[in-house]
Formats: structure tokens, C-alpha cells, sequence
């Protein structure tokens, strides 16, 4: 009987195709999960690390420890049959034989795949070197070979979210990932349209963008040919911006918010 982390992690790296991008409306915890996963046409999830970490009230960039970033993992994971990718920042080590590690124990609980980002500490800048990023990645890879395991790593590129970040060093680092192992690359300040279709051009392999309102419409991220769309924390934002309004109207003596109603 084949084992059913390999299916999904198989499904989830299926999923990545350019000009029908997969989807994934990040969640934070099991009821998120559950709710998400319902919804017809909704493949795969994914999680926002930014989002856990608020949820349990340390801030974004490694403010978890492993430990509690495995358990956070799992109970999104448990709660849904769909496969999950996990943003596992930086894999929660200083050498790539501890995110080797790390990546093992993403793997045990179940995870089909995984983010891993380039910079060093909270912010998108500095980032590790080149060699050494690569290596990370490759540490990932190697992880899920070792379990036989084929998970799609989704490698992050954070230098042209800074000010003055390089177009060159950029595509440079998304095609060294590419070589380490990585299935798809997350590449972070992709603005414009233009910015769009020149990394697709110039990366050799899938590409995965944030969708944000004001950005590339999705229709447009389809038919230029990214391969995955996710929304971060803006999930997150989104609901608590629901919430807050509520909680106006009703201190206001308002209407009842019709959302009240909803069955979960």
C-alpha cells in the first residue's frame, strides 16, 4: 500500500503547473484548515508563518521554536486530507544539518511540502550567501529523499523585497535553488506585470508569487504563466479585518453582523 505522505506530497508537486497556477489561501490553525479545505475547487493548503506566530503571539521569523512549529504544522495538517505545504522559514537552524533534521521531523508529521527562505533574520535583508542558501535547500531535498518522500520545496528569494535589491543576484539565486533541489521558486517583489513575465523568462523552472490587491490580477498571474499563487498573512489580515468590523458594529449596538450565523 502506498504510503499516503507520498500521494499527497506527488499531488502537491502535480499541482504546479504554469498558466493554471495552484491556489493556496493560507491558513493558520485547524479550523482554518477545515474551513478552507471545504470549499470546492481548493486543492491544496498552505500555511502562513507569519499568521502562527501572531496566533501564538511571538513575532514573525523564527519567534516559534521547532518544536512548537512541528506541533503548529500538525494540527493544520490532521485537520484536512488535502495536502499541506508548510512555511517552515528557515528551517529552524544556523547549518544545513539541522535543517536537514528539521525538514525530517516536517516530514514525519506530514507535510507535502515545504517553504524555505533565504534571509537571515526577521527581515528580508541581509540574506545567507548564495553557496550557503543553496545548501539549504539542498538540505531540504536531501531530507526528503532520505525519506522517500518527494516534497515540493518552495524556495524563497527575498532580494528584491528590500530597497535595492538586483534584478541579476536574484534570478542568479532562483536558478542556484532550482540546481539544489528546489521545485518551484517564491519570488518575493514581483510588482508588475513586466517583473512577472521577465522572471518567468529568465528562471529555469516553476515560479511561485504573492497575490496582493493592487498586484497582478490573477486571471493575468494564469495567463503569464506563474505556477502558484499564495497570499501570506494577508489571509490572516483579511479575517481579523472581518472581526474587527464586527466587533464596531456590535459595541455600537448595531446590526446584528449576519456572519454570526455561520456554522463552523
Amino acid at each position: 500500500m502506498t504510503n499516503p505522505a507520498i500521494i499527497n506530497a506527488e499531488l502537491l508537486r502535480s499541482l504546479h503547473v504554469p498558466g493554471s497556477p495552484l491556489i493556496v489561501t493560507n491558513v493558520w490553525d485547524a479550523v482554518t484548515a477545515r474551513i478552507v479545505s471545504e470549499v470546492q475547487g481548493v486543492k491544496a493548503l498552505a500555511t502562513a508563518s507569519h499568521s502562527i506566530s501572531f496566533a501564538h503571539g511571538v513575532p514573525d521569523g523564527e519567534g516559534l521554536t521547532v518544536d512548537q512549529a512541528l506541533a503548529a504544522a500538525k494540527l493544520v495538517i490532521d485537520a484536512t486530507s488535502l495536502p499541506v505545504s508548510v512555511d517552515f522559514e528557515k528551517g529552524y537552524s544556523a547549518d544545513t544539518k539541522g535543517v536537514e533534521d528539521n525538514v525530517a521531523r516536517l516530514i514525519e508529521v506530514g507535510a507535502a511540502g515545504l517553504n524555505i527562505e533565504d534571509s537571515i533574520g526577521a527581515a528580508k535583508a541581509p540574506q545567507f550567501d548564495i553557496k550557503t542558501a543553496a545548501a539549504r535547500v539542498a538540505a531540504a531535498r536531501s531530507a526528503g529523499t532520505v525519506s522517500g518522500v518527494p516534497i515540493t520545496i518552495n524556495a524563497r528569494v527575498d532580494t528584491l523585497a528590500s530597497p535595492g535589491g538586483d534584478w541579476d543576484e536574484a534570478i542568479k539565486r532562483a536558478n542556484a535553488y532550482m540546481q539544489a533541489g528546489a521545485d518551484c521558486i517564491f519570488m518575493l517583489g514581483l510588482s508588475d506585470e513586466a517583473k512577472v513575465e521577465r522572471a518567468i523568462k529568465e528562471i529555469d523552472g516553476l515560479v511561485s508569487v504573492i497575490g496582493t490587491p493592487g498586484g497582478v490580477p490573477l486571471k493575468r498571474l494564469a495567463d503569464l504563466g506563474v505556477a502558484r499563487v499564495s497570499f501570506g498573512p494577508g489571509t490572516m489580515g483579511l479575517t481579523l479585518a472581518h472581526l474587527k468590523g464586527a466587533a464596531t458594529e456590535l459595541v455600537a449596538l448595531g446590526d446584528y453582523p449576519e456572519e454570526l450565523a455561520f456554522e463552523f
